[in-house]
């Protein structure tokens, strides 16, 4: 509790950008043909060869109840992220509603879809290697799912899962997909979620856990236990999270809208206590600016990348010089 209070206390104090942000908006970045359209963009992250994968819906809304047909249209777009030239697209008529994208130390891309009710471990062609739940049918057992979000992977290859919308746990599985273990249910208490959303894990096996609808991250040991809670108008709304290789924690928030604009929709950078290092982006529809910032993922460069709900668009953000 100690922890909750300090880290609150030290984040609430903060005069919201107070300091200017380190961070600066790559302008004319992506550069994508006319014809290939994005949509909400759901999913980001970049391998070791600086390819930016981004999962999105093509067009798509989302529904109550989702669409039983999968988007006829690529969902999966590769982008170079020196030159932000398209390089590949994939996932035509694969999927119903695409949510977390994953990309492991080996380069495969990890996939949640909330409307299959699945996740997917593929080749960074698309080639898939393993399938986890059962199509379209939500459950709360070991091997079904109820809208899964997002997917963090160890250096062992085993991995979480944040599951998600209805069963408001974290699962844990081995490399080979055998379920081990879970923690979390519905509530505000310490290891409690109100929408798990997105996942990270950092070099010490700490897991981090956008607790969207709480507005608070929460960091847990490897087991699911509880070790603190960022939480502050610094944090805002986390949608998504992704750990640097020094540990620093870069958490996409896609704004409480009860705050003023000037307070929500940005980035924030951590260290690995929870103290603040950097804030960019504001709300809005110009370049740097975040409309519903969904997820966020780091470069091997160092650069920043974010993917945007309502504006359905990526964006590519780097330290000043």
């Amino acid at each position: 509790m100690c922890w909750r209070l300090t880290i609150y206390c030290f984040l609430a104090c903060l005069p919201v950008f107070a300091v200017e942000a380190h961070h600066e908006v790559v302008t004319g970045w992506p550069q994508l043909p006319a014809d290939h359209q994005l949509g909400l963009c759901a999913g980001v992250d970049v391998d070791a060869q600086n390819r930016v994968f981004v999962f999105h819906r093509s067009g798509r809304k989302w529904s109550n109840p989702f669409p039983k047909e999968p988007i006829s249209q690529p969902t999966i777009s590769v982008i170079d992220g020196s030159s932000g030239k398209l390089l590949q697209s994939w996932g035509a008529g694969r999927f119903i509603m695409p949510h977390g994208l994953t990309v492991d130390q080996e380069g495969h891309v990890w996939l949640t879809d909330v409307g299959l009710h699945q996740v997917f471990k593929c080749t960074a062609e698309g080639q898939v290697l393993l399938t986890l739940g059962q199509a379209g049918v939500p459950g709360n057992d070991q091997t079904h799912f109820n809208l899964p979000t997002d997917v963090a992977v160890l250096s062992d290859r085993s991995f979480y899962v944040s599951d998600g919308y209805k069963n408001t746990r974290v699962m844990k599985f081995s490399a080979d997909g055998q379920f081990e273990f879970e923690w979390g249910a519905k509530g505000k208490g310490d290891g409690q979620f109100n929408l798990p959303h997105g996942l990270a894990v950092d070099s010490k096996g700490r897991v981090y856990v956008c607790d969207r609808e709480n507005h608070r991250l929460q960091v847990f040991d490897a087991r699911g236990n509880f070790l603190q809670v960022w939480e502050g108008e610094h944090v805002g709304k986390p949608y998504g999270v992704a750990v640097s290789p020094e540990d620093d924690v870069f958490i996409m928030d896609g704004g409480i809208p009860s705050l003023k604009s000037a307070s929500r929709g940005k980035a924030v950078q951590l260290d690995a206590s929870g103290q603040v290092r950097d804030t960019f982006g504001s709300f809005g529809s110009a370049p740097g600016q975040f409309q519903m910032g969904h997820d966020i993922a780091i470069g091997p460069d160092g650069a920043v990348y974010t993917a945007e709900g309502t504006g359905a668009r990526v964006q590519k953000f780097v330290l000043k010089k």
